[in-house]
C-alpha cells in the first residue's frame, strides 16, 4: 500500500542548510532536519512505510520562480517517488506562461506561502493565479498563523467561493496555530486539509476530532519536512484511533483525488 507524504519541502544542496535555518528562524523552532535536501528527505524516511512525497519550495522573489520550478522538476526526474508542485510569486510577470511551462515540465500542482511571500492570499495578483489554474492544477496554500493576517482562513473562504472548481489543500489542518478557528471558516467549504505541523500541537484526540469534523475524505497526511521528521509524524498518525479505511484514505486515496492521479 502506498503511503504518501503530501507536504514536504526540498531545496538544492548548496542552499539546503541555509533554507532549513531560515524556516526555523521564521517559526522559532528547532528543525528536525538541519539540511532540507532531497537526499535528507529520503534518508529520513528510510525504513518507514512512506513511499511517495509531494515536494515543493517557495519563491520569495519573482526571479526565483523559474529556477525553483526547474529544480523541482529535475528532482522528480531523479526520484520517481516524488510528486512535484510548482511555485509562483504574486509579482511574477507572466503567470499563465509559467504555469503552462510547469505543466510541460510534469509538475502536478502549485504551492504558495502567503506569510513568507508577504501577500494576502486573496490579493488580486494571486486571484489571477487561481483563475489560471482552476480546473487544471491543484494548489497547496499555507493557511493560518496567529502572527499574520496574510493567510487567514477567512481569505481562503473568499477564494473558494470565487473559484468553486479550484482544488485546494488548506495546509496545516486549515490554519496553523489557529486550528479550531479555521474549522469555523472551512468546515463546510470545498477544500482539503493536511496534517502537517499540526499533530504535535493538537494531540491524538483533537486531531481525530478535527479530521472527522472536516470529513476524513478531505484529510491528507503531511510531514512538513524539514520542520518535522516524517517517520515521527507517520507514527503519531498511525497511533491514532482511525479505522483502517480512514487511515488508508488519509495516507493514500485522498492524495490521489487531490492530484487527480493514481499512485501505486
Amino acid at each position: 500500500m502506498p503511503v504518501i507524504d503530501a507536504h514536504s519541502h526540498i531545496y538544492p544542496e548548496k542552499i539546503a542548510a541555509k533554507a532549513s535555518d531560515a524556516v526555523g528562524d521564521f517559526y522559532h523552532v528547532e528543525m528536525a532536519a538541519p539540511v532540507a535536501s532531497a537526499d535528507a528527505l529520503m534518508a529520513a524516511c528510510e525504513g518507514t512505510p512512506i513511499t511517495h512525497h509531494l515536494v515543493h519550495s517557495v519563491a520569495t522573489t519573482p526571479g526565483q520562480v523559474e529556477t525553483i520550478n526547474d529544480f523541482i522538476a529535475d528532482q522528480c526526474a531523479r526520484h520517481p517517488e516524488f510528486i512535484g508542485f510548482a511555485t509562483m510569486h504574486q509579482d511574477y510577470e507572466d503567470i499563465e506562461a509559467e504555469i503552462d511551462r510547469a505543466i510541460k515540465l510534469g509538475l502536478k500542482g502549485v504551492k504558495i506561502h502567503p506569510d513568507t511571500q508577504k501577500v494576502d492570499m486573496d490579493d488580486p495578483r494571486l486571484m489571477r493565479l487561481y483563475e489560471v489554474i482552476e480546473g487544471r492544477l491543484p494548489i497547496v496554500i499555507h493557511t493560518g498563523d496567529y502572527r499574520y493576517d496574510y493567510s487567514h482562513p477567512r481569505r481562503l473562504k473568499r477564494i473558494l467561493r470565487t473559484f468553486p472548481k479550484l482544488v485546494v489543500d488548506a495546509a496545516h489542518f486549515g490554519g496553523w496555530s489557529v486550528f479550531d478557528y479555521a474549522l469555523e471558516y472551512l468546515e463546510d467549504e470545498n477544500c482539503y486539509v493536511d496534517t502537517s505541523s499540526a499533530l504535535e500541537f493538537l494531540g491524538p484526540r483533537r486531531a481525530v476530532e478535527l479530521a472527522r469534523a472536516y470529513g476524513v475524505e478531505r484529510v491528507m497526511f503531511g510531514s512538513d519536512f524539514p520542520m518535522w521528521n516524517p517517520a515521527t509524524e507517520y507514527n503519531m498518525l498511525a497511533a491514532m484511533p482511525f479505522t483502517e479505511e480512514e487511515f488508508e484514505a488519509i495516507t493514500w486515496h485522498n492524495v490521489e483525488h487531490f492530484i487527480g492521479q493514481k499512485i501505486k
